[in-house]
């Protein structure tokens, strides 16, 4: 893609971009509320159907930074498109599926076809526009993202009760059949600035980001001092040490390790990890909090969770318009200090004989928080790096994304096993206090590790040191 593309164009990448992420983040948690429905069905335990949502998660994080790489050498609208191809096939394949096995399966090759929709996205819409443009279209992508992922359990509920479960499924092939011959006729091709192969490079990463991602979502079941869950996180942080140094010393590294020693990109990574562990803890139990203790069903529950996740649509393109004006890191350190302290207001309410009316505020504050928080991170990171370093760049921060979410699902459930249970209404409360403490916390760490951004003169010039110039054969 040519560094400066028409108008038009830009609209339909953006349009695509966010048609396509949506449904890849809608599916992260869409069959969340629909698993009763589902064990029903097909006769199988809550603890298998863990892995519905599990295996989904497990392949779309551990292959982010993978499908970078791919959409670079081979094209990225091309890995595009058949990112949206594997997820509309393997989709049908979900609906389809008679026992838990082959929805588990299905749903594991989804999450392939989600990694390489989410990371191509954001890498076709950071190439499309211009620095000066270029946060105002993350918001936008961003806002529908993260009003999917909010929704997920919302939707998932919705369609459960009002048709089947088989229907969360089903929704997403029209779309994707619609999507996959816009996105090859009005999307123009681009490559990375370096196509070069890094086998062993590739292959670490991915087993590094397996075994973290495995130890993560295993730890709070089996135990964290179990050896599976030990032996898990151990290899996986060893690999990921081995991936620094082969690619610091590889002539054709898949990924330059000096990319982070550029302040926004490694403030910008760090701060988007923990952006999403709060969010994606909050995203897991606040549904579960209205549910147990206001005794709303699945719909009912999600719909009250509107003044929270609306603001995730309507914010985040504004806070992009902003921070293109004024600089990503005043921006996102106010956003994740007022992520914190509505998820500490919450914290500090929460109880069983509460009126919902008392939540409708720092709902707000806290969507208001993240919404401007995930764009100016994402924005900080891409407009760190040259033009043609902007696929591995979006790989790296969807990534750190996903591991955000991952881990700060594990330490949210983790601390409530510890204080709480599901017992009785009362007994939720006790362990939902000191998660969503947790993840205030998490907010307000990610806040002072905003600070770290570069101000808005020093992020206008990306640093092209960071990446090789394209190897002439």
């Amino acid at each position: 893609m040519d560094a400066a593309v028409s108008r038009t164009t830009q609209r339909w990448v953006l349009a695509l971009g966010a048609v396509a992420s949506m449904m890849a983040a809608l599916d992260t948690l869409v069959v969340a509320t629909a698993l009763g429905t589902i064990r029903a069905d097909l006769d199988a335990s809550l603890a298998t159907l863990e892995w519905t949502v599990n295996g989904y998660n497990l392949s779309f994080a551990v292959l982010l930074i993978t499908a970078a790489v791919v959409g670079d050498r081979f094209g990225r609208r091309r890995m595009f498109a058949a990112g949206l191809g594997i997820f509309v096939a393997s989709s049908a394949a979900c609906a389809m599926a008679g026992t838990v096995g082959q929805l588990i399966a299905a749903r594991v090759v989804q999450g392939v076809g989600a990694a390489l929709i989410m990371s191509l996205a954001l890498t076709l819409v950071s190439a499309a526009f211009p620095a000066e443009r270029r946060g105002v279209a993350i918001g936008v992508l961003e806002g529908v993202t993260g009003l999917a992922v909010a929704c997920g359990p919302l939707v998932g509920g919705a369609i459960a009760e009002g048709l089947s479960w088989q229907w969360i499924f089903w929704v997403n092939v029209p779309l994707g059949l619609l999507a996959i011959p816009l996105v090859l006729r009005m999307i123009p091709e681009s490559h990375g600035s370096d196509t070069a192969f890094d086998g062993p490079g590739l292959l670490l990463i991915t087993g590094g980001a397996l075994g973290v991602v495995w130890g993560l979502v295993r730890g709070n079941v089996a135990g964290w001092s179990d050896p599976e869950v030990l032996l898990a996180l151990g290899g996986g942080l060893g690999l990921l040490v081995a991936f620094a140094i082969w690619e610091s010393r590889t002539r054709t590294p898949m990924f330059p390790i000096r990319m982070f020693t550029s302040r926004g990109f490694a403030a910008g990574n760090a701060a988007i990890f923990l952006t999403f562990a709060a969010l994606f803890g909050a995203v897991f139990f606040y549904a579960q909090f209205l549910q147990i203790v206001f005794q709303y069903g699945p719909l009912g529950a999600g719909l009250r969770l509107l003044p929270w996740t609306l603001t995730l649509f309507c914010c985040a393109p504004l806070a992009g318009a902003l921070a293109d004006r004024v600089g990503e890191r005043p921006i996102m350190a106010t956003g994740l200090t007022l992520q914190a302290a509505g998820m500490g207001w919450i914290a500090l309410i929460a109880d069983p004989g509460m009126s919902y009316g008392a939540l409708v505020v720092p709902l707000v504050l806290s969507g208001v928080g993240v919404s401007m928080a995930i764009p100016t991170a994402q924005s900080a990171v891409v407009g760190a790096v040259e033009y043609g370093a902007i696929g591995k760049a979006a790989g790296a921060n969807s990534m750190m994304r996903e591991l955000g979410g991952v881990f700060g699902i594990a330490v949210v459930v983790a601390v409530f096993a510890g204080f709480g249970g599901y017992g009785t209404a009362a007994g939720f409360v006790a362990g939902f206090v000191p998660g969503v403490a947790v993840g205030a916390g998490l907010s307000l760490l990610g806040a002072v590790v905003a600070l770290a951004l570069p101000g808005r003169a020093v992020a206008a010039a990306p640093v092209r040191e960071l990446v090789r110039e394209p190897s002439v054969d």
